[in-house]
């Protein structure tokens, strides 16, 4: 069963379930047409040192830098509207692979092209990211977009940290407007 997780409070991963070391972070939500074009959010996610910056900038893994350099992260591919039922993007992640330099995996969900086409979270339903076992698909995890953030078009929704042996998951639900720059400004 699925851990719904809230914010400010972390749970833990690895612990739960010995040898958990491949995960799969999915974004899902509906369609939705605005403005005449599709919402198209994003998924990425940050790779941080414990000083809170990117590793390096190839350690921000997103639709045009696909995988991380030491191979543990990897984004399949982007998906432009929502369509179908599940993850509509995923990011896959293999913990014993993550330079021991990365302390935190921080997830991000971004609107693409949304000051352009007028777009922002207010026109999101039912979006989620969730946490899951590679090896069974399982959920781990879930954190549901329960907010309404009608001027902001980038959300920092996810979390992993170190916790010695172990990872855990948070989540954070922190939204900014400004779009992807904004928030690799803040990581850089």
């Amino acid at each position: 069963m699925a851990i719904q997780i809230e914010k400010r409070k972390p749970v833990s991963l690895i612990g739960e379930e010995p040898g958990l070391n491949h995960l799969i972070a999915g974004l899902g939500w509906d369609t939705a047409v605005v403005n005449g074009h599709p919402v198209d959010l994003d998924l990425s996610v940050f790779m941080l040192g414990e000083n809170g910056k990117l590793l390096a900038d190839e350690y921000f893994i997103f639709y045009n830098n696909n995988t991380s350099p030491d191979g543990s992260t990897h984004y399949p591919g982007d998906s432009r509207g929502g369509e179908g039922d599940g993850d509509d993007e995923v990011i896959h992640i293999d913990l014993s692979k993550i330079d021991p330099k990365v302390e935190f995996l921080y997830f991000a969900v971004t609107i693409d092209q949304s000051e352009e086409r007028g777009h922002h979270f207010g026109h999101v339903q039912n979006s989620y990211i969730n946490i899951r076992n590679n090896a069974d698909k399982s959920v781990l995890c879930q954190y549901l977009l329960k907010e309404e953030f009608t001027n902001e078009d980038s959300l920092m929704i996810a979390s992993i940290s170190r916790n010695g042996g172990a990872w855990n998951v948070e989540a954070l639900g922190q939204a900014f407007s400004g779009g992807l720059n904004t928030l690799i400004e803040l990581y850089q």
